[in-house]
């Protein structure tokens, strides 16, 4: 199973930082895929979540098993540069216990359906081989859509006049 390094990462994911949240790809195949983050004192949500208590925020645990299942839905499409991987639902969030800088989040998604350009995918957050988050997510692939392009035009007909009577 091949493994995937930040430069790599970069080529499948848009993300950058500061929302970059995988560092590492450790195992991936077309069910399954096992990713990293690493957690450092430098993250720049600690700065208000919580100055005090630093913890990361459990919806930016969700983004980073999101980013990593969408890295398992991109990496074997041959035009990914043309598509983006969205986000579309999360179900059954649960976190379990804070995450804190130094902890090394290990991510384990795995798909439970793909339909067209849609996939399911289970999975769980780990610090230290104990749970510290779990949820489904939903990702959707579309087409990217070039910014500086032209609108389609849009032919908008009149609705017919109604006299009064």
């Amino acid at each position: 199973m091949p493994t995937l390094d930040i430069n790599e990462i970069c080529k499948i994911l848009p993300h950058r930082y500061p929302f970059l949240l995988v560092d590492r790809i450790l195992e991936v195949d077309d069910e399954s895929i096992v990713g990293i983050k690493n957690v450092t004192a430098n993250e720049p949500f600690f700065q208000g979540h919580f100055p005090d208590f630093p913890v990361m925020p459990g919806v930016l645990i969700i983004e980073a098993m999101a980013q990593t299942a969408g890295i398992q839905v991109l990496r074997s499409i041959p035009d990914r540069d043309k598509k983006l991987v969205f986000l579309v639902s999360v179900d059954g969030a649960r976190f379990r216990r804070p995450v804190v800088p130094g902890d090394q989040l290990r991510f384990e998604m795995r798909v439970i359906k793909r339909k067209g350009s849609v996939a399911k995918m289970a999975g769980k957050a780990y610090v230290d081989g104990k749970v510290v988050a779990e949820a489904e997510v939903m990702c959707k692939l579309e087409d990217k859509v070039d910014p500086n392009a032209a609108p389609a035009a849009v032919v908008v007909e009149a609705a017919p006049a109604v006299q009064a009577e």
